[in-house]
């Protein structure tokens, strides 16, 4: 943890969630209107690709045009390989349509992009290089996507180390943390074809992990979207955007007073980092 009593920098963290996204766009219009300045972004997969859109300094209006427009057929190429049905040839041009050929360090809010490498098990977070491969990386559902090569690494998908990617905002100074999680499902809808019975099987692998490393974060939503499709929500772009704008409205109070009693905070978090002890359940910030 960092000894800083007095850090009211806000680390958002952006889970992923597929076509499900678009509730992300939702969560930074709340921020944007209600003034809370957001110091750190992280992403994994479609918080990956909605973060990064923030951190280089579009505004919510405009990465909602992008967002309630996309789907499956429009961010994938179908190419048959060993590795994966599909490539991210797609995504990358589209980020470099839109953002140009750019470095993540270059960009306005500081930004990490969270992805796994396929080999090894280990959660590789890039801070630096180029950003389109990190956000393919990123997005590249093992089994679907072929992994993405860097550095003689296999990468993909980074929800399977950490879907709402909390562990990197600390270490980059952020003295709030938030944690937008687009899984807060204990039950899964029934699967009706292929992609989503591969879609609840990663889920699940995913989300146990997940709700453990969400009590890393200071102030946590948590969202049902279950009624949602994961590959195409266009014809629901702005009720699922709704689905993030309105619980963080909600939210944000509670944000600005921890921003208020941060000391106070802090001693607790010292008291639990040296002398861990169980918290009722009903205190806890879900």
């Amino acid at each position: 943890m960092i000894l800083n009593p007095f850090n009211t920098k806000i680390g958002l963290a952006l889970g992923g969630g597929a076509a499900k996204g678009i509730a992300h766009i939702g969560v930074l219009k709340a921020f944007e209107e209600e003034r809370v300045e957001v110091s750190y972004l992280t992403g994994t997969s479609i918080g990956a690709l909605v973060a990064a859109y923030f951190a280089f300094g579009k505004s919510v209006d405009e990465i909602w045009e992008v967002g309630k427009k996309l789907n499956m057929q429009k961010v994938v190429n179908f190419g048959l390989q060993k590795k994966g049905f599909f490539t991210t040839d797609s995504i990358r041009q589209m980020i470099l349509k839109d953002l140009g050929k750019v470095n993540i360090e270059d960009s306005k809010i500081s930004l990490a992009i969270c992805t796994t490498d396929i080999t090894t098990g280990e959660q590789i977070i890039f801070k630096e290089g180029d950003l389109a491969t990190a956000i393919c990386a990123s997005v590249a559902v093992p089994g679907l996507f072929a992994p993405v090569e860097v550095a003689g690494r296999m990468l993909v998908d980074g929800g399977i180390t950490e879907n709402v990617p909390i562990s990197p905002l600390e270490k980059m100074g952020a003295g709030i943390v938030v944690g937008i999680d687009l899984n807060g499902v204990k039950t899964y809808p029934k699967p009706n074809d292929l992609m989503a019975v591969i879609g609840n099987s990663i889920d699940i692998s995913i989300d146990v992990n997940t709700r453990r490393q969400l009590e890393e974060a200071d102030i946590v939503l948590s969202i049902d979207l279950s009624r949602y499709n994961r590959l195409d929500n266009s014809d629901r772009a702005k009720e699922l955007f709704n689905e993030g704008y309105y619980p963080m409205k909600r939210k944000i109070s509670r944000l600005l007073w921890y921003k208020r009693t941060n000391y106070f905070q802090y001693l607790w978090k010292l008291v639990k980092e040296f002398n861990p002890i169980k918290i009722p359940h009903i205190f806890k910030k879900h």
